[in-house]
């Protein structure tokens, strides 16, 4: 019993184990933790410490701790090079690592911080050695390899199909020349690219333009959208010596477009009328007018007895410039197309009058189509649909809150929107 209880002792003195930490400065030099997590060097391959980057000079106190010193761990053998990978520090973010010595007469266990180096290695005789350039064809022929010996019955199949479908270059060294010389023959009549914008401009359905204008009044004179025949034959006596703004707008050849009234009234309400500025509203009316007019049949007796203000020779200049007469008929008609060279005519007139800022929701009301349209329309005469900023606030005279709603601007140098590119499905 005395014998087992000893032998009890023993063992319970041998297992106590304590621990703690080193006494050292922190800065002085200590242990390296290494990984090789590939190619292990020999126990007798040296290795050597190295800072990765000057420090600053500072004093005794401020010296960094060895563990958060920057360095390098590298050594050599004969054949490879060690030294620490960019994995070292990952390797210790939220970790730290300590090695302990103990000592067996003490029993204590004394830790001391130390940095992990994961390490790589490089063979020396691969230096400077370039990889063989892979051409595409080869890439081909190593991916149908593959896929021969790997790849499902399906993916067999396609690798077999796409080399039926292979084209024999050599095959066509014969032709190539003549080939050549055709696709020449064929594409020499072919437009430029000027050329092509040229042909794309001249059948644009607006108003006849001056593409370098300096200013935005040049860029649609005025007498591209009214002739100058019919600009004479327009009188504004009657609207001059009407007793106000109700009898004004009752001589109007339409008399509910909001855009028009409006405008008519804030042309008399200055001193000095701008009789430019009146007979375009006039004219734009006679527009809209015609427009409604003009959505089924065409008629000039009945155009006229509804436009009874208009002068005759501004109902020819419409019927002529905005409707065709198809060939063996002696009936008019409006096509699309006539239909569209109307608008944006009218929408021309509308920018000089509103100073080439114009609100596009008031016509579009008035005028019983959407908005977008109308949008896409004053577009296709290079304008840009966006809000006023404050230098067009001041230079028009509008209020801040104006600069809330969308408008139509035109400015130079003119660009017209470019044709949107199909994606392929």
């Amino acid at each position: 019993m005395t014998t087992s209880k000893k032998r009890k002792r023993e063992i319970d003195d041998t297992q106590r184990v304590s621990f703690a930490l080193s006494d050292q400065p922190v800065t002085q030099l200590g242990p390296v933790l290494a990984n090789f997590p590939s190619i292990k060097p020999t126990k007798s391959t040296s290795f050597k410490c190295y800072k990765t980057q000057t420090q600053k000079p500072m004093t005794d106190n401020e010296d960094l701790p060895f563990v958060e010193i920057p360095m390098l761990i590298a050594g050599e053998t004969e054949a490879v090079d060690f030294y620490s990978s960019e994995e070292t520090q990952r390797g210790s973010l939220g970790s730290r690592y300590f090695v302990g010595v103990h000592n067996k007469r003490t029993g204590i266990t004394t830790l001391r911080a130390a940095p992990l180096h994961i390490l790589t290695h490089e063979v020396k005789a691969l230096k400077g050695l370039q990889p063989a350039a892979v051409s595409t064809l080869q890439r081909l022929e190593a991916r149908a390899a593959l896929g021969e010996t790997f790849g499902t019955k399906k993916a067999k199949l396609a690798i077999r199909a796409q080399e039926r479908n292979k084209v024999d270059v050599s095959a066509m060294e014969g032709v190539a020349d003549h080939l050549q010389e055709s696709i020449l023959k064929n594409t020499s009549t072919l437009p430029s690219k000027e050329e092509a914008k040229a042909s794309a401009d001249s059948t644009r359905l607006i108003p006849q333009y001056d593409i370098d204008a300096l200013n935005s009044s040049d860029i649609y004179p005025l007498h591209n959208m009214i002739p100058k025949p019919e600009w004479k034959a327009l009188s504004i006596s009657a609207y001059t010596s009407a007793g106000g703004g109700a009898e004004r707008v009752a001589l109007l050849p339409y008399r509910r477009s909001n855009w028009v009234n409006d405008h008519l009234a804030l042309a008399f309400a200055t001193p000095s009328p701008n009789k430019t500025a009146i007979k375009m509203l006039i004219y734009i009316s006679t527009m809209i007018a015609f427009h409604k007019a003009t959505f089924k049949d065409i008629n000039k007796d009945v155009i006229q007895q509804k436009l009874p203000m208009v002068p005759s020779i501004v109902i020819d200049g419409l019927l002529s410039r905005f409707t065709e007469t198809a060939r063996g008929s002696i009936e008019a008609r409006k096509t699309p197309e006539k239909g569209t060279m109307l608008l944006t005519h009218m929408f021309a007139l509308c920018l000089h009058v509103d100073d080439f800022a114009t609100d596009t929701s008031v016509l579009a009301a008035d005028l019983s189509m959407e908005q977008a349209k109308v949008n896409m329309l004053f577009k296709s005469l290079g304008c840009k649909v966006n809000k006023l900023t404050q230098s067009d606030l001041k230079r028009l005279g509008l209020p801040d809150s104006a600069g809330d709603v969308k408008r139509a601007i035109l400015k130079t140098p003119l660009e017209f929107p470019k044709p949107r590119m199909r994606r392929r499905t």
